[in-house]
């Protein structure tokens, strides 16, 4: 990932394929946060049980689908993709500065891969704080329409973000902050460091050069373990968002524990990993081939 471009021109590169990818796997997005905000609801009625205690993931995309029509799946796209601007080119902009400053002049080829964590903790969180507005607003689009959850009925994301500095004031904005900061933090050290590492290794073995297929495994390895790190607090990010009575972070983790179990902090294990996988392989390749279009034409410019 690493490249002479200015931060300006990683900003958007990585902007524009976080955008891209986005719009490719927001449909396993929604299905996820609809995995993660089920509850145990045994005496629900057997109409709204089909429409909150479902299968797996292809079962919820079929269900909303079928229920709620094909373009509920990309509920939270605009929102999706304010956050996926302002988060994705945060943190894979100040990546490189950010790693640079940790190693203070280490040669480029000898960044441990703590440094590479610290410096993708470091941009999670600066990325998080600035975004979370978005992140709040795609989750409650997402996870309006359930049976079991209150109906905010916003009519698109700027209502949204209206209706919710009116009626719970702008601070409310940054509601799940504390969940979302870990799980961000925790999720873009686990993808930005181990591409990086991945890439890194890859490149040392014998046949691999920088190429679709190498980024394309560095993608994936990226991707999963995003969501074996992730997941627990992505589920209470999501359901602190999607359900304003939880009072705290904890509170929220202690309820789904002592209601759901600890299986609950997996919910939507394969959604999560098809969403995460799936978007690191379309958003590392993206980032990697305008990156190149974007240095070629930078050199030859200069």
């Amino acid at each position: 990932m690493a490249t002479d471009s200015s931060f300006s021109a990683v900003f958007f590169s990585s902007a524009f394929a976080a955008c891209f990818a986005e719009v490719c796997t927001i449909p396993l997005d929604t299905a996820k946060v609809r995995l993660q905000l089920q509850r145990k609801t045994p005496s629900l009625p057997a109409p709204l049980a089909s429409a909150t205690v479902g299968g797996g993931t292809l079962a919820t995309i079929l269900c909303i689908a079928r229920e709620e029509g094909v373009a509920a799946l990309w509920k939270g796209i605009i929102p999706g993709l304010h956050r996926q601007f302002l988060y994705g080119g945060l943190r894979i902009g100040l990546y490189e500065p950010v790693k640079a400053f940790f190693v203070r002049g280490t040669a480029v080829t000898d960044v441990s891969l703590l440094s590479k964590i610290l410096a993708a903790l470091t941009t999670g969180v600066i990325a998080i704080v600035v975004a979370n507005p978005t992140d709040l607003v795609k989750v409650r689009l997402q996870a309006d329409g359930k049976a079991n959850t209150v109906k905010r009925n916003y009519s698109g994301a700027l209502n949204a973000y209206a209706t919710i500095i009116r009626q719970e004031g702008i601070g409310a904005l940054w509601t799940g902050l504390g969940p979302n900061v870990a799980r961000n933090a925790i999720i873009n050290a686990a993808e930005l460091a181990s591409y990086d590492q991945f890439k890194q290794m890859f490149l040392k073995l014998p046949g691999f050069t920088d190429n679709v297929f190498t980024h394309l495994l560095a993608g994936l390895g990226a991707g999963f373990f995003a969501v074996c790190i992730g997941s627990p607090v992505d589920v209470v990010k999501s359901r602190m968002m999607g359900d304003s009575t939880y009072r705290s972070t904890l509170d929220c983790f202690a309820k789904t524990l002592k209601n759901d179990g600890p299986g609950a902090f997996y919910k939507g294990f394969i959604a999560n990993f098809c969403r995460i996988g799936s978007w690191n392989v379309i958003m590392f390749l993206t980032l990697e081939q305008v990156t190149e279009q974007a240095d070629a034409f930078y050199a030859v410019s200069n």
